[in-house]
């Protein structure tokens, strides 16, 4: 049986029209897929191999002594597999992706044709430095872009994505703390961060204190101000936050962190909505990860590409990691340990990866600030924000919005479930019927702080015609909720490649391995 669904109903037709499925499943150009397992076998194979010759094995015993059960396909069995698959599919080159916090927005095909130019898509990380000085320039001039967007004097580049720059930045706050002999071990993090910001504390061995939000979704400056203390190493803060909200505070909250002798974390993910009007060094910050593949337009999934550098204040600079490129006299090296005391820099914290980046990342993300200049950028942070008020303020009269009285959201609208009240249906039913309207669902049930929420960032590259069909469609769902077209909802999507999942035991007893029938095995042997 197929593993992705048990009931396998798919675009049910309705009234006169219905009929019976067909036996094969497939409706029209819906084409039903089974897995992968279940369309090859093990005993099929897509070319023909030599027998190989006698030989003495070199696996030290360790070669196998069983078939590995692998399934096997022609090579057009294999293309029409992974093609059906794509087409029950949704990404953001078939329509608006409106996840908040996730920045999906188009990836210009431009940066797709630079990253695959064979001096960066063909090089390899233990060549010699003197072979791959184009590398080296171009990851040292992405680096200058990003300490004069953020205004900050140092940069790390070795970070992997948004969570590894967080660490990277808390690690290079604790060594800068040490060196100071100050054992401070408690982090504050308000309740409008993102998620990833007291897991990465945790894990640096801090003790993690919540700060509540305030009336507006900002946070309660009196609240930290009150438990600032010799004690606290660092605040960790999200700006814009996970509301959707610009912190106007945060240069006042920095301030009083540094009186005390902490630092101050802000976490970039969310810089798409200020690149080019705010600079973050600016309000006293001292270490932010940037999600290159967020902000900057590179694909996102299968978890990942992603790289997230680390900008520095002069403070925290001297304990950023290593390596890191320096330009001298038109050549381009990397510092490692056994050369960063003799160049300033030996009180580094060490090494964040193996080898120094994501260089597909790197090539995308220069490309992109070089098309567009100092002046594209600044719009694209206008842009997101003036397409996420539009959805904010096109909505707030029919879905309830709980901060839109507050002013202007920035790169994303947030909304809740309070429309739904009295109607029997969730945030989760709103968002199953979305898909049947042709729309990857929005973000749901984030931020924690909005009960039901539903967080929408439309990013600056979709058109006002297509936020306008976004719009009428949560217009007309929250019509018919409020209607009491319950049907609609509670067992949407309807016209979906598969019918809605069991999604608590999806989350709690997922099938992750896929193991034959009895039957099955009898016929493969």
């Amino acid at each position: 049986m197929n593993m992705l669904s048990e009931g396998r109903p798919t675009r049910p037709l309705q009234g006169a029209d219905a009929a019976p499925l067909t036996s094969t499943g497939n409706r029209g150009l819906m084409l039903e897929e089974p897995l992968i397992f279940e369309s090859g076998s093990a005993h099929v194979s897509g070319v023909d191999l030599e027998p190989v010759p006698p030989h003495e094995s070199r696996l030290a015993g360790f070669e196998r002594t069983a078939p590995i059960g692998l399934p096997g396909l022609s090579e057009g069995e294999t293309v029409r597999h992974y093609t059906r698959l794509s087409r029950q599919n949704y990404g953001i080159d078939l329509g608006l992706f409106p996840l908040g916090s996730c920045t999906m927005k188009h990836n210009p095909r431009l940066n797709e044709k630079m990253a695959r130019l064979p001096g960066f898509a063909d090089i390899h990380p233990l060549q010699p430095q003197d072979t791959v000085q184009g590398a080296l320039e171009l990851i040292h001039r992405l680096g200058t872009w990003l300490k004069k967007l953020t205004g900050m004097p140092a940069v790390a580049m070795t970070p992997k994505a948004g969570a590894h720059g967080e660490l990277c930045g808390m690690l290079a706050i604790r060594a800068a703390h040490e060196a100071k002999g100050d054992a401070r071990r408690v982090v504050l993090v308000p309740e409008s961060a993102h998620g990833t910001n007291p897991a990465t504390a945790a894990f640096c061995g801090y003790a993690v204190e919540s700060i509540p939000a305030d009336s507006r979704g900002r946070v309660d400056f009196a609240a930290l101000a009150a438990r600032l203390g010799p004690d606290v190493a660092a605040v960790m803060i999200t700006n814009p936050n996970t509301c959707g909200l610009f912190e106007p505070d945060l240069k006042r909250i920095a301030d009083a962190v540094h009186a005390v002798g902490g630092f101050v974390y802000c976490d970039g993910a969310n810089f798409n909505a200020i690149v080019g009007r705010v600079r973050p060094g600016d309000l006293g910050v001292d270490a932010m990860h940037i999600n290159l593949h967020k902000t900057f337009s590179t694909p996102h999934g299968g978890g990942g590409p992603g790289a997230g550098p680390v900008v520095f204040s002069e403070a925290l600079a001297p304990f950023a990691p290593l390596p890191f490129v320096v330009e001298k006299d038109g050549h381009f090296h990397l510092v490692e340990e056994e050369t960063a005391a003799s160049e300033g820099h030996g009180a580094s914290f060490g090494r964040m990866a193996a080898f120094h980046g994501q260089m597909g990342m790197f090539v995308r993300a220069l490309s992109y600030m070089m098309s567009h200049g100092a002046d594209g950028l600044r719009q694209v942070a206008e842009d997101a924000v003036l397409n996420a008020n539009y959805v904010l303020r096109s909505l707030e009269d029919v879905i309830s919005a709980p901060f839109a009285a507050s002013g202007p959201c920035m790169h994303e609208a947030l909304f809740d479930d309070s429309f739904l009240d009295g109607t029997g249906l969730s945030t989760l039913d709103m968002a199953k019927a979305l898909i049947d309207e042709g729309f990857h669902p929005m973000t749901m049930y984030f931020p924690l702080v909005v009960h039901g929420a539903m967080l929408v960032e439309p990013t600056e590259t979709e058109s006002k015609a297509r936020l306008d069909q976004f719009i009428a469609a949560m217009r007309a769902l929250a019509a018919a909720a409020k209607a009491g077209e319950t049907a609609r909802f509670t067992n949407a999507p309807h016209y979906a490649p598969r019918a809605r999942l069991d999604e608590t035991r999806a989350a709690r007893t997922p099938i992750l391995t896929f193991r034959p029938s009895p039957e099955d095995r009898l016929a493969a042997e």
